[in-house]
């Protein structure tokens, strides 16, 4: 036996628009195996261009709140219209298998799985290097109108003022030094003692 069996981990990255957690996040799945991404649900209309059960789980408002009440989610909320939500079964079948688990959410959901799993959750707060830098990547993505801009400009600085709340803070000035920030952290994060299940039979056998 060569490999500690561990409790897989969540762990949480959120920033505000602009910030570059989305890109991280991807880089992040696509350079470590051991990570899968958390599918929410949502009541939103499915998008041509995706998938069921891969970019999210599609439900009726009906169903999304039978699942509300049922306590089937680790986190859920309201974001224009729609509800989103984090399914508890799948992500706890795939901690208790020592899978870890990305969550791409915001200060509110990430404050919700603190309540119900708070010894799963690991935390990032992604920053800007710059308030400039921030209002340049957003104007640069040529996605949004002036007057969106200014309004995630403005609802940036509510989300930032939550960065205390989390476990660790990366300041994405290049992305490749953030995403080896992150990959650091989750390494250090999977050899915590109290997430490896299986330390004290591994060291039964080497002390026998």
């Amino acid at each position: 036996m060569s490999e500690i069996l561990r409790r897989g981990l969540m762990l949480v990255l959120s920033s505000p628009s602009g910030a570059g957690k989305t890109t991280l996040s991807r880089r992040i799945l696509e350079s470590d195996a051991g990570i899968v991404m958390s599918v929410s649900a949502t009541t939103r209309a499915k998008r041509s261009n995706e998938v069921e059960g891969r970019d999210y789980v599609f439900v009726s408002p009906e169903e999304f709140e039978r699942m509300v009440r049922n306590g089937e989610f680790l986190e859920y909320a309201s974001v224009f219209d729609h509800q989103y939500g984090t399914p508890k079964k799948p992500v706890m079948a795939a901690l208790a298998a020592g899978r870890d688990v990305l969550f791409d959410i915001d200060w509110q959901g990430t404050q919700q799985l603190k309540e119900r799993a708070r010894e799963d959750l690991v935390s990032v707060f992604v920053l800007p290097p710059s308030h400039e830098e921030l209002e340049r990547r957003l104007k640069t993505r040529a996605q949004d109108s002036e007057e969106i801009v200014a309004a995630r400009m403005a609802k940036a600085a509510s989300e930032i003022s939550h960065w205390p709340e989390y476990d660790y803070v990366v300041v994405n000035d290049d992305v490749e030094r953030a995403h080896a920030k992150v990959l650091a952290i989750l390494e250090a994060e999977r050899a915590r003692r109290s997430r490896l299940a299986g330390v004290g039979e591994f060291v039964a056998q080497l002390t026998r």
